[in-house]
């Protein structure tokens, strides 16, 4: 990766704004204080489970100033329980893609910004969770929040859900911005009334993200990033993301205004299954 050279003005800023970032970091809102505490005790993955190839590693240890809201290992997810594979909030990733994220992530720091990931590395056990509970029509514990205009059945049918994702080859994110200084965002309480996902902002869950039109993992035709009902700030938010992401060699999934994938691949047609957790990739 081409080093960027800045102004030591620049320079500064970036480092204000990651001094402010560091107070903000946290693992995913979603759950209260136990549980918390119980994902940053998770144990390490045993020895009779894969780890992650040398080319893996956190993403924390490459762009520390990067915001974590890990929502796979809480109860916030559209299955309404945690998902199969994630042990800890942790976001790993493909070196590569790291590196292009730190890129953008200096970046959007001078303008004043910080990229905020849901989602890095998914496990293959993670997608045959997300298979299974589709093919359950009963449970539609989330669908308010999460799928409030889509019938669970047409999940499949309209690509919502596969049986393959190319998160589990490491190089794609699920990710958006947050205009600095950040605040955190409050956790999901389980239970709470579900505010649907496609609303207005101030009525949707509250999230420290800037305004994309949408929650994240929003199954609604409205989540596609160039639909034309998606306007003004909400639409150059999109754009935003979108042009700085591509910039550093991200591809954006067009119906998901979230979701990138760091090109060339470093494992173009490798699907992984190791655990999300810190032991998977060793301290890397």
């Amino acid at each position: 990766m081409t080093r960027i050279a800045f102004p030591r003005r620049a320079l500064a800023v970036t480092a204000a704004c990651a001094a402010v970032l560091l107070t903000v970091i946290t693992p995913a809102p979603g759950a209260g204080a136990a549980s918390v505490a119980r994902a940053g005790a998770a144990p390490a993955p045993t020895r009779s489970e894969p780890t992650a190839p040398a080319e893996f590693v956190a993403l924390r240890t490459v762009a520390p100033t990067i915001i974590q809201e890990m929502r796979y290992p809480t109860r916030h997810t559209f299955l309404g329980r945690p998902v199969d594979g994630y042990r800890e909030p942790v976001c790993i990733v493909t070196r590569s893609t790291a590196e292009a994220l730190r890129t953008a992530q200096w970046r959007l720091l001078r303008k004043g910004y910080s990229l905020k990931v849901y989602d890095c590395y998914r496990p293959q056990r993670a997608v045959d969770h997300f298979v299974r509970w589709a093919k359950d029509l009963q449970d539609e514990r989330m669908k308010a929040e999460f799928y409030p205009r889509v019938d669970k059945s047409r999940l499949f049918e309209d690509g919502y859900i596969a049986e393959k994702s190319g998160h589990s080859r490491g190089s794609t994110v699920d990710l958006t911005l947050v205009r600095l200084p950040a605040l955190p965002t409050r956790p999901y309480v389980p239970g709470e009334p579900l505010t649907p996902c496609h609303g207005p902002k101030e009525k949707r869950f509250p999230d420290n993200s800037v305004d994309m039109g949408t929650g994240f993992d929003c199954f609604d035709t409205l989540s596609h990033t160039d639909d034309p009902r998606v306007r003004g700030a909400q639409r150059a938010n999109r754009q935003l993301l979108k042009s700085a992401l591509t910039e550093v060699g991200f591809t954006n999934l067009p119906e998901e205004w979230w979701h990138f994938t760091h090109k060339p691949e470093t494992f173009p047609d490798t699907y992984f299954d190791f655990p999300v957790a810190r032991g998977s990739v060793r301290g890397r």
